[in-house]
């Protein structure tokens, strides 16, 4: 058969319609989303590629499409918002390239993408339409067939309101009832508009709409120049800022790296947390002033001096963002790990290397859309690997090594950031249950928060939201215990607040006190103003 008649619009539709129908299956009145996610992206990357042979013949679209399926392997394994938006973009770049004259720049394709959406939402009426303006050129029996692209839009729409006036009004509903038309509720309608939802996404991709955008073709680096920088202002800035960046850098050396001791009243916590943010903006704002002032081909950029000032203050930046590095892990270290703290130190990384790839541009000449690219491809693959890693697993794991529980020189775990963590700290909850020695009352407080989590994750892969990752998780735990049972909740007390801790029992009516005790002539109780403004004493638990 050939490719021109599997491509055709017929076989467009009907593979539009399976895949609303796959979708359909695994998610309406479904109790969560899990690996189904990975199946559905699984089969609407296999009909979209299958039905594009133009991006067959482009590298640059082999190259998204496998990315694309890539990515949706991964949602098989741990479904995740940023792997739908990752694998959304690949396979949107992978049916636009074959009808782009070729990929220029990241920047150019975001905005793309974006205009790619937005006209999207038109694309199945647009085709409509198309086809009726088709039909309209042809023969009688083709101007015949014009009528039917017509009917689609009156027929859905009218389904649509009549099903709304069905539920609002028993007098339709019981004629629409009547002459056996399946009754409509809400539950219907917002089905209906599901269903609407998944064919316009899915034809996005299996006919994409052609877009013509207004970018200029000259892809050189503009020639501006800004008011106030010259060659001998940008050698006195840069001789200045190496001056600072060294004094910053030289107390990093004495208080981070080689562990001298602080000033009197600064902490090494204080010290690390108070600083690593402003310094990454500080390097961000050292990259954005060689990018303005050192473009290449520009007059700052010819002269050797300046050159190896930059060179020098890039490396100062470097080692800066090394130095914000060292000050959250000693942060860490003091406190505990976080998604929040690992995506940070991730964005530190990045930031050295775009500063890297920067003075990389003006040492060899290389163009403002060489360093969009490369600065991409980096962050692109950090992205992807976040995708498949699980970062709450890993900061898990971290905080109940180095916890005070069990002899390391963190802080008390927190029991209810993990409780929030869910299935990516159960296999490290576990693992701290089988330490010997562990505080009777942690060990109370510890067994509750796993137990939680526990039931719920299973809970979780009874239904929809069933997940490769978590099942091989469960997988680990069994393994861990043995031929032991893992315990479920607790007899007495459930599962606690989030921290495992049972709420104070409520007052015992037999402690009440009488009526009449301490009572004033008038028979009134007396207050007693030193018992009404004593405190119960915090234990060390609510104190923490």
């Amino acid at each position: 058969m050939k490719w021109r008649v599997v491509s055709s619009f017929v076989v467009k539709v009907a593979a539009a319609v399976a895949i609303v129908a796959l979708g359909d299956a695994l998610f309406w009145n479904a109790n969560g989303v899990g690996s189904t996610l990975g199946v559905f992206a699984i089969f609407w990357a296999a009909f979209t590629l299958l039905l594009a042979p133009a991006s067959w013949r482009r590298g640059g679209s082999i190259v998204a499409g496998s990315i694309a399926v890539a990515i949706a392997a991964v949602m098989i394994d741990t479904p995740s918002l940023l792997a739908l938006v990752l694998f959304g973009a690949a396979l949107a770049v992978a049916v636009l390239l074959p009808r782009a004259a070729a990929f220029d720049h990241v920047g150019r394709w975001a905005v793309r993408l974006i205009a790619f959406g937005i006209v999207s939402l038109v694309g199945p009426l647009a085709d409509l339409l198309r086809l009726a303006r088709l039909a309209r050129k042809g023969n009688r029996g083709a101007r015949m067939r014009g009528w039917l692209p017509l009917l689609p839009l009156p027929l859905i729409g009218g389904t649509v309101f009549l099903a709304l006036f069905a539920s609002a009004n028993p007098v339709i509903g019981d004629a629409v009832a009547s002459i056996g038309a399946p009754s409509f509720d809400v539950e219907s309608v917002a089905r209906l508009v599901f269903w609407g939802v998944l064919f316009t996404v899915t034809w996005s991709t299996l006919r994409p709409r052609r877009l013509t955008l207004p970018f200029p073709d000259n892809q050189a680096d503009p020639d501006f120049s800004l008011p106030g920088i010259s060659t001998g202002s940008v050698t006195l800035a840069l001789v200045t800022f190496n001056l600072l960046f060294a004094l910053e850098n030289g107390l990093d050396l004495v208080f981070l790296w080689s562990g001298a001791p602080l000033p009197r009243g600064v902490t090494l916590a204080s010290y690390a947390h108070q600083g690593a943010y402003p310094l990454i903006a500080t390097a961000l704002l050292a990259g954005l002033f060689v990018l303005v002032a050192l473009r290449p081909g520009s007059e700052t950029a010819k002269v050797p001096l300046i050159r190896r000032l930059v060179v020098v203050w890039v490396a100062q930046n470097v080692f800066l963002v090394a130095s914000s590095i060292l000050r959250t892990l000693d942060y860490v270290a003091a406190y505990s790990l976080t998604e929040l703290r690992i995506a940070a130190l991730i964005w530190m990384a990045l930031v050295a290397v775009g500063l890297m790839l920067t003075v990389w541009r003006m040492l060899r000449g290389k163009s403002g859309a060489w360093l969009i690219n490369a600065n991409a491809i980096a962050a692109g693959l950090v992205l992807f690997a976040c995708t498949i890693v699980d970062l709450g697993s890993v900061a898990a794991t971290w905080n109940v090594r180095h916890a005070r529980e069990v002899g390391g020189p963190g802080q008390a775990l927190d029991l209810c950031y993990l409780n929030r963590l869910g299935p990516s700290a159960l296999t490290a909850l576990v693992e701290l249950e089988q330490r010997p020695a562990l505080a009777p009352a942690f060990a109370q407080r510890l067994a509750r928060v796993r137990a939680h989590i526990y039931d719920t994750t299973q809970e979780s892969q009874k239904g929809a939201g069933w997940t490769w990752r978590n099942e091989r998780r469960l997988i680990q735990v069994g393994a861990i215990l043995g031929a032991s049972k893992m315990p479920r909740t607790l007899a007495i007390g459930g599962y606690g607040e989030c921290d495992g801790s049972l709420p104070p029992p409520p007052p015992s009516p037999s402690a009440a006190v009488p009526a009449t005790a301490n009572a004033g002539t008038d028979g009134a109780p007396e207050s007693n103003a030193a018992d009404d403004n004593v405190a119960a004493p915090l234990t060390n638990e609510a104190a923490r």
